[in-house]
């Protein structure tokens, strides 16, 4: 089912004004429109804020977060919508080892969440299982000394450490802006941490 924006209403707001989701992250909305649509693996979906926007743009979209609730929701959001050719499911990203051919996978701020000692294995399984000409997107939270970590994430990018992963492909974009979590600090300010951003062409 395609859904016209209503007037008041980008694409990308569609879903979100209609079920409160969290806004389609900005570097989805940029990397879509230079990815031609295809099989996209969306690793940490959440309630599906990024997976709801991919599929309206026509890409074919398997959605994974180990958060049930999060699963439901989005699972919701896809039968009362009557949506084809997106799927979720409750997967857990430290334990689930994946392959696949897809043309695009993505995680945005989801790393952190995850055990350091997994990494590895989870960007090469992204690697691995994206088609030759495919993108990955990553962004995540950082640890740096101009921006320390002050959340108790069990796992923060040190500088470059992404990029690294990533020197046999053809980067994208990269960059370690500063950004803010939607989490406050005691003071009501949200935190500022760098973000590792990093989209990439195998």
């Amino acid at each position: 089912m395609n859904h016209q924006a209503t007037n008041h209403a980008l694409p990308e707001d569609y879903y979100s004004q209609k079920y409160s989701l969290t806004p389609t992250h900005s570097e989805v909305i940029a990397a879509a429109q230079q990815i031609t649509p295809g099989r996209v693996l969306d690793l940490g979906c959440g309630s599906g804020r990024n997976a709801l926007y991919l599929n309206m743009k026509g890409f074919a979209v398997t959605a994974w977060d180990k958060n049930p609730l999060a699963v439901a929701r989005l699972k919701q959001i896809i039968d009362s919508e009557q949506l084809h050719h997106i799927t979720a499911s409750e997967q857990d990203l430290n334990t689930h080892r994946f392959s696949g051919q897809y043309d695009f996978i993505l995680s945005t701020v989801v790393f952190m969440f995850l055990h350091p000692e997994q990494i590895p294995a989870i960007v090469r399984n992204m690697q691995d299982s994206t088609v030759k000409g495919g993108y990955n997107l990553i962004v995540a939270a950082m640890d740096t000394p101009d921006y320390p970590c002050s959340m108790p994430f069990p796992f923060t990018f040190k500088p470059d450490e992404l990029r690294n992963y990533y020197q046999d492909w053809e980067i994208i974009k990269y960059n370690e802006n500063p950004g803010e979590l939607h989490k406050t600090d005691a003071a009501g300010h949200r935190i500022k941490l760098r973000f590792a951003t990093l989209l990439a062409r195998k």
